[in-house]
């Protein structure tokens, strides 16, 4: 029997980001709102986390038109007509349905249809995963520009209870357009999962249990000093092999662009990897909180507004949460 002929597509050879966008959540919320839900204080959430105020939403506001603002921006700002980007891609955990995604509904509302839609979730890592699919649906011709977006309502997932992660989530959602480029923007992302800690960052019950009435409804818990400890560690090697793939060394970064859990994090984060001084260091989390999916891509928008400079840099970002999941990819600043 003759080998079936069949003809497969191919794309350019390289790809990058060209343009971002942002929506945060339009409430500011201080630490001195939540200290007595979780007997607490302004000071040790700060010592802890670094975290100031977090951005949330009112309750008409979801994680659908977060990521619609942010998708209209980052679409205005890259001068490519929308009609020409054929793939959307959402990372999020806070769709507020199962479905329909997120991704279809705002294809539909910025003007991108028919394209192809669909949403992932890899928790905090969700947006460096869908960087990685983006990439690779370009280069082999799936797809001409993608959007990418990272949106979150974090704020519908707590208790306000909680002490282990409820004080640190904040509400909002980034957006960037990936096209094709005349140079490697966007390098091999080291990404990967370990399941054995499944139950370190969890929701602590199942939409089954709370319709058969046998828990309450379900929110978000972490343990917190497992979560330091793997972040620190374990991720450090993550974001080192990302550098050796990219064929680059800390030297050569302009900024380092981490999930923005926490600043303790962040801060060993940058002692781990020996940083220059001359590498500006994301620290969005402080005023935004931890949006999960959207974090890196509202502290990209952020550290560009204040540093318009490091445009056209290497950035290394690093994605880390719930899954375990991981994923790290060296980019070229828009």
């Amino acid at each position: 029997m003759p080998k079936p002929t069949l003809q497969q597509s191919h794309g350019p050879q390289y790809t990058r980001i060209l343009s971002v966008g942002a929506a945060r959540g339009e409430n500011l919320v201080p630490n001195a709102d939540l200290v007595e839900a979780i007997d607490s204080s302004d000071e040790w959430i700060q010592q802890r986390t670094g975290i100031i105020t977090r951005a949330r939403s009112g309750q008409d506001v979801g994680a659908v038109d977060l990521a619609t603002d942010a998708a209209r921006e980052a679409i205005e700002r890259s001068g490519v007509d929308p009609a020409l980007i054929d793939a959307v891609i959402v990372a999020t955990i806070s769709n507020g349905r199962q479905t329909p995604s997120i991704a279809a509904v705002v294809a539909d509302r910025v003007g991108t249809n028919p394209a192809a839609a669909y949403d992932i979730n890899a928790a905090c890592a969700g947006y460096a995963y869908a960087i990685a699919q983006a990439d690779a649906l370009i280069r082999t011709g799936a797809a001409h520009f993608a959007l990418v977006i990272g949106a979150e309502k974090l704020s519908e997932l707590v208790d306000p209870t909680d002490r282990s992660i409820s004080f640190l989530l904040g509400d909002g959602a980034g957006a960037v357009v990936i096209g094709p480029s005349d140079y490697p923007g966007i390098s091999t992302t080291v990404w990967g999962s370990d399941g054995s800690k499944a139950e370190t960052i969890q929701m602590d019950h199942t939409l089954q249990e709370y319709r058969r009435g046998e828990a309450a409804w379900p929110t978000l818990r972490q343990e917190g000093p497992a979560v330091f400890r793997w972040a620190v560690w374990d991720m450090a090697k993550v974001a080192k092999k990302a550098l050796e793939v990219a064929g680059i060394e800390s030297a050569d970064l302009a900024a380092f662009i981490p999930h923005q859990a926490n600043m303790r994090i962040i801060d060993e984060f940058a002692k781990q990897l020996k940083l220059p001084e001359s590498v500006v260091i994301a620290r969005d989390v402080a005023t935004t909180g931890n949006t999960s999916s959207a974090s890196i891509p509202l502290a990209t928008h952020r550290l560009l507004e204040e540093h318009p400079e490091l445009s056209g840099g290497l950035a290394l970002q690093i994605g880390f949460g719930a899954g375990l999941v991981f994923g790290a990819q060296v980019v070229v600043l828009p």
